[in-house]
């Protein structure tokens, strides 16, 4: 049987025995409800997918890891990381409802999985906040799945021109001139935000860099 791409990446086997845990976790019947993994290896694959180059398998482990480190934030912090597993499952980087899109595959998948409609409900509307990463003053798991997702602003100028480069690749098919800006419209939408990051652990390490990264990209674009 041939390896799939999901499967050949060197944390496929971790990333997997961490969806199973959580799963476990959270139904409301482990020893009745079925085998997480079965759902853990088609997000795996779908986070594997070719049209992606930024919103890959090392995505997802960045947003889990960022999640994790937020963890005392958050309300709910299972919900988050399930959230993060799914917030670009499904991406198409030439659709503009990936996100809904991907909410909707929580929706489906997590009551299978033998979660609780709470639960279903609560990771589908953080998936669906990552669309404007502005979540309301009070919604401390919205805090923590935003943050987690943005971190990667507040890289060092290596990895932000990587990150960048990235997310060109993804949306190859576009001419220069549109992705300049389309990009440049998404970068003021995020500066113009009061806050990027809304933990005051964000805030605190990201939120300088992450400025001064996004500032100077929309310069270059706009140059």
């Amino acid at each position: 049987m041939p390896t799939t791409p999901a499967a050949a990446h060197p944390r496929y086997a971790a990333l997997l025995a961490e969806w199973c845990e959580l799963v476990r976790r959270c139904q409301q019947d482990p020893d009745k409800d079925p085998d997480p993994a079965p759902y853990g290896q088609d997000l795996l694959e779908r986070w594997a997918e070719p049209q992606r180059h930024y919103h890959t398998l090392d995505h997802l482990v960045a947003v889990l890891t960022r999640s994790t480190e937020l963890t005392a934030h958050a309300a709910d912090p299972d919900s988050v990381a399930l959230a993060a597993w799914f917030h670009d499952a499904v991406y198409r980087p030439d659709r503009s409802e990936n996100e809904e899109r991907s909410a909707h595959l929580a929706e489906r998948a997590l009551p299978e999985a033998g979660l609780d409609a709470a639960t279903t409900e609560e990771v589908a509307r953080l998936v669906r906040l990552t669309v404007t990463h502005d979540p309301a003053p009070d919604d401390r798991n919205g805090e923590v799945l935003c943050d987690a997702d943005l971190a990667v602003l507040a890289g060092d100028p290596a990895a932000y021109a990587a990150y960048a480069a990235a997310v060109r690749e993804e949306y190859g098919f576009v001419p220069d001139e549109d992705f300049r800006a389309g990009r440049a419209a998404i970068l003021r939408q995020l500066l113009a935000l009061p806050r990027l990051f809304r933990t005051e652990y964000g805030h605190r390490q990201w939120e300088e860099v992450a400025r001064r990264n996004l500032s100077t990209e929309l310069d270059l674009l706009e140059a």
